[in-house]
C-alpha cells in the first residue's frame, strides 16, 4: 500500500524538519509556501480532496473550505511543539481518513465497507469473507475480465497444491450470496475468458 500524502501549507521549517526523518515516516510529505499554489494544484486534480492537510492557521483554506473536507485539515497554531507530538497527531488523523475511507467504497451501485466487510445496496446488507472482499477489490480494478490462473496468482498467490476449482467455488459462492441477497446476477459477469466486475 502506498504512503498517503501530508501536504503542508505556510509551514515550510516543519516540511524540511520532517523531511529529513522522511525515511522513519508512515507517510509522504508535499510542501507548499502558499495556499494559492495548493489550491491550484487542487482545481488541477494533482492533489485528492482526501489528503491530509496541515497549516498554521485555519485563514490560509478558510477561502477555500468548499473545496475540502475541514476533517482533513490539522492545524498547528502554537509552537513550539515537540515534534513526536506533531508526528502522532498526524498518524492518527491518517488513521481516521483511512478508516473513513474503507468504510464508503462504491462498486456499481453497491456501497463496500472494508471496516465492517460488508456490501450494501438498498438498505439490505450482506456480510463477505476476507477472500470475498479481495476478489471483489481485484476484479473492480481491472478493465478487461480475468482468468482463473490469474485470480490465483493475485489473490492466492498461487500454491501448487490449490486446484483451479477453489477458485471457481470462491467465485460461485460469492456469485450466489450476491444473487440471492440482492437478486443480482449479474454483479461478477463470467465470460468465457474469465471474471469481471464492470
Amino acid at each position: 500500500m502506498s504512503k498517503q500524502i501530508v501536504n503542508f501549507i505556510e509551514l515550510t521549517e516543519l516540511y524540511n524538519i520532517l523531511n529529513e526523518i522522511k525515511n522513519f515516516l508512515s507517510f509522504d510529505l508535499k510542501n507548499y509556501k502558499n495556499k494559492d499554489v495548493f489550491f491550484k494544484d487542487l482545481d488541477k486534480n494533482s492533489v485528492t480532496k482526501e489528503s491530509l492537510i496541515v497549516t498554521n492557521s485555519i485563514e490560509n483554506i478558510k477561502s477555500n473550505i468548499k473545496k475540502i473536507d475541514i476533517r482533513n485539515v490539522l492545524v498547528f497554531e502554537n509552537f513550539p511543539i515537540q515534534l513526536r507530538k506533531i508526528i502522532d497527531q498526524i498518524n492518527i488523523q491518517l488513521i481516521k481518513q483511512r478508516y473513513d475511507f474503507q468504510s464508503k467504497i462504491s462498486i456499481k451501485n453497491y456501497n463496500l465497507n472494508l471496516n465492517s466487510r460488508i456490501i450494501s445496496k438498498n438498505k439490505k446488507d450482506l456480510k463477505l469473507t476476507e477472500r470475498e472482499i479481495d476478489i471483489i477489490l481485484f476484479l473492480k480494478k481491472q478493465n478487461k475480465p480475468k482468468t482463473i490462473e490469474i485470480l490465483q496468482n493475485e489473490i492466492w498467490h498461487y500454491s501448487s497444491d490449490l486446484e483451479t476449482h477453489t477458485v471457481e467455488t470462491h467465485i460461485y459462492r460469492l456469485r450466489k450470496k450476491i444473487k440471492d441477497q440482492f437478486n443480482d446476477k449479474n454483479f461478477i459477469v463470467s465470460y468465457k475468458d474469465g471474471y469481471s466486475i464492470e
